[in-house]
């Protein structure tokens, strides 16, 4: 059932034939194969327990038919990969494309139903309070399944650091190196989705903010009781530049930093200050900042949302040596990255409260990140698609 299948089309489009549902091999005509018809998830090599809690997840019949707070967005050919622009030559090279956001290529995507906005910590806690769920920071960490994920050889931690936790942002001390992430980045016990800071701290307040410290699974598991799934990293670049060509942001290219705010990221000194100018420290409530084109809101900053695809830092060369056009791309087979190949990463997109254009610029459209699927994050959520042709 979960057998992953890779849908990558070195095909053109048709344009002799009358139906635009189709494709060209030579001359014959053939459909373009629609989402319904593609095999999504493979579940080899993912923790076993995890994958069990989100198969024993049942769907909810009235969450599966509806349609409110979601957006039907008509599929397309588009352009993916990192934008080049005139007028950001002097951006730092953090703000403009990396390597694994090159080289663009050619894509079409079918049709979709998308979430307008992140899964918030009210609809979260409904499919908690629903189905019982316990989410992957409330789990110990199983050093079996982590020990796959490291060099071989290296030695279990004490138990005291397997117990419950999940990674909180502290602002570094100035003149500490940001490139060494615990200078910002605490691994914290018994922080999850409703104790975002830890015992004492509630979501009290901020059902209407962005869930977080959710894992890849948890995300997934949400998504089936609601008879939706996670986007593609191809449906979720299409769905975030809501039809504009060739920009860098979804709101076109007008740059960060200029007296207006178009998303929640960090204004000031990354991660040592936040001047908090567009008047939130860490997470906003949905729908704060205008609308893309599409009408889905925060699909830059806020928070990093997890996708379907395996992140692998080639797949873009990949796609690109097979040439013509990509037909609902599904991510690489299995996540090759080139900075840290033990660790098999989920790919996450839009960028966070955090992004700032000294460091990732993850509030651009083609901007890449990834991580573990078992990781939580206090920047890290999720939105859900579906398919049009399902319903």
């Amino acid at each position: 059932m979960y057998k992953r299948l890779l849908v990558i089309c070195g095909l053109c489009l048709c344009f002799n034939c009358k139906d635009d549902k189709v494709i060209s091999s030579g001359n014959e005509c053939m459909p373009i194969p629609q989402q319904s018809d593609i095999v999504r998830i493979d579940f080899t090599d993912l923790n076993p327990a995890f994958v069990k809690s989100i198969e024993s997840i049942r769907e909810n019949a009235s969450k599966a038919t509806d349609f409110n707070g979601m957006v039907k967005i008509s599929g397309g050919v588009f352009e993916m990969g990192g934008d080049i622009v005139e007028g950001f030559e002097d951006m730092p090279k953090t703000a403009v494309p990396q390597g694994d956001e090159l080289p663009k290529h050619t894509v079409r995507v079918s049709g979709f139903w998308m979430d307008e906005h992140e899964v918030t910590n009210a609809q979260f806690k409904e499919f908690v309070q629903a189905t019982g769920y316990v989410t992957t920071a409330e789990h110990p960490i199983d050093w079996q399944e982590l020990k796959k994920q490291l060099p071989p050889g290296t030695p279990k931690p004490p138990d005291e650091n397997l117990l419950p936790a999940s990674l909180v942002f502290n602002y570094a001390n100035k003149g500490a190196s940001k490139n060494n992430l615990s200078n910002w980045w605490t691994f914290k016990k018994n922080v999850n989705w409703k104790n975002p800071n830890g015992p004492g701290t509630s979501i009290e307040g901020k059902e209407n903010h962005p869930v977080v410290h959710v894992s890849w699974y948890d995300a997934m598991a949400y998504a089936k009781w609601a008879g939706k799934r996670l986007p593609t990293e191809a449906e979720w670049e299409f769905a975030m530049r809501g039809g504009l060509s060739n920009n860098m942001y979804p709101w076109g290219n007008e740059k960060t930093e200029q007296g207006k705010h178009f998303a929640n990221h960090l204004q000031g000194e990354f991660p040592y200050v936040n001047t908090v100018d567009d008047r939130f420290e860490r997470t906003a409530p949905v729908k704060s900042f205008p609308a893309n084109n599409y009408g889905l809101f925060d699909m830059a900053g806020n928070v990093w949302e997890w996708t379907n695809d395996w992140y692998s830092s080639k797949y873009y060369y990949e796609l690109k040596l097979k040439g013509g056009i990509a037909i609902n791309p599904m991510g690489p087979e299995s996540g090759f990255d080139a900075y840290n190949n033990n660790e098999k990463k989920k790919s996450i997109r839009g960028g966070s409260f955090l992004c700032n254009d000294y460091w990732c610029s993850g509030f651009r459209n083609s901007r890449r990140m990834r991580n573990t699927p078992d990781t939580s994050m206090e920047h890290i959520g999720f939105r859900c698609i579906r398919e049009i042709n399902t319903k």
